[in-house]
C-alpha cells in the first residue's frame, strides 16, 4: 500500500498518479483509498486540512498524487438576482451548510430538505453531478479560505 504522508506545495512536481475524492473523503486526514489507476494507498495526512483540488501528495516512497475533486450529487443554485442569492447563502449559511460560493451560483451537498427550504425562497434548484469546493471557513488559516483550480 502506497502511504501518502507528505501535502507538497510545489506544483511544478509532475504527478504519478490521480486520486479522485468526494468531499466527505476529503476533510480526512487517515483514510485507506483506491488511487484512480486501482492502486491500494492510505491517507496519513497532518489533522484539519480539507484537500483541494489540484493538490499533490507524496509518499514515502516519492510517488507524486494529484487530488481531484470527484463528482458527486449536489444542489446549485443558479442566481442572477444577487439580493436572492444573498438571502439563499444566508438562509444556508444559518444551518451551518457547507458552501462552495462562486460569482452568481451557491453549491451544498444534495439534501432535499434543504432544496424545499431554497425553493420557497423564490430560487431554483438544479440537481446535479459536480466537484463540491466548500468554503474554509472565515479562520480557516493555510488550510482554510477559497480556492481556485478551475
Amino acid at each position: 500500500m502506497i502511504e501518502l504522508t507528505e501535502i507538497v506545495t510545489e506544483q511544478e512536481l509532475v504527478p504519478n498518479a490521480f486520486l479522485s475524492l468526494p468531499i466527505d473523503s476529503r476533510i480526512k486526514s487517515r483514510l485507506r483509498v483506491s488511487l484512480d489507476d486501482g492502486r491500494d494507498a492510505g491517507l496519513f495526512l497532518p489533522r484539519g486540512h480539507i484537500l483541494r483540488g489540484g493538490e499533490k501528495l507524496k509518499s514515502q516512497c516519492g510517488v507524486i498524487v494529484e487530488v481531484k475533486a470527484a463528482a458527486e450529487t449536489v444542489s446549485s443554485v443558479y442566481c442572477s438576482d444577487p439580493h436572492l442569492l444573498t438571502l439563499v447563502a444566508y438562509h444556508l449559511g444559518n444551518r451551518h451548510v457547507p458552501l462552495q460560493v462562486e460569482p452568481g451560483w451557491v453549491r451544498y451537498q444534495h439534501d432535499h430538505v434543504l432544496d424545499e427550504m431554497v425553493k420557497g425562497l423564490g430560487a431554483e434548484v438544479t440537481i446535479e453531478q459536480a466537484s463540491f469546493e466548500p468554503e474554509g471557513g472565515a479562520y480557516g488559516g493555510k488550510s482554510g479560505g477559497h480556492h481556485h483550480h478551475h
